[in-house]
């Protein structure tokens, strides 16, 4: 048991020192209601057709929602919307979409205002992995700002910019 603890908590470090993108997956649940969460285990899967990935705690309180649904967005946040990064993430917000600026897409899927980029996406496959679900989906629309995207390392989120190359 000591080893297995040891280990997951120097797996946590190890992760969260890994830099990452920080994304908001939202889709409508039955009743179409907005239904959203921080995740920053996303990431692209093939190019033909065009694919991406991310995974859900099965603790979750939405992952029936996402289980159901056929389809998703993919909010890449820009490096300036902090705010919405933690009030997706806190299992105590109650109305999450009231905090921030949001619209529905022709696709009907909840999209947030002037994030970095957003990937619309037919979900193609699930696979049970661990304590996680990973979802896999088809990119049917996307678009991008003219923004730095939001970056997590160590627990902290932000922009980066890269102000030149040597």
């Amino acid at each position: 048991m000591m080893i297995k603890e040891h280990s997951e908590q120097l797996y946590r470090e190890i992760m969260g020192s890994y830099p990452t993108g920080v994304t908001i997956i939202t889709t409508l649940d039955v009743n179409n209601k907005p239904v959203g969460l921080t995740v920053n285990s996303f990431a692209s899967v093939s190019l033909d057709p065009l694919m991406i990935l991310w995974c859900i705690d099965k603790n979750s309180g939405s992952i029936e929602t996402f289980k159901i649904t056929n389809k998703f967005a993919v909010n890449i946040l820009a490096g300036n919307q902090k705010e919405a990064c933690w009030v997706f993430a806190s299992r105590n917000e109650t109305d999450r979409f009231a905090k921030v600026n949001w619209e529905l897409s022709s696709n009907d899927l909840p999209i947030l205002n002037d994030v970095f980029g957003v990937l619309e996406c037919k979900k193609v496959d699930e696979i049970d992995a661990g304590d996680h679900m990973i979802l896999i989906g088809e990119v049917i629309n996307l678009q991008k700002n003219d923004t730095d995207p939001m970056l997590y390392f160590r627990r902290k989120v932000g922009s980066i910019r890269e102000e030149s190359v040597q």
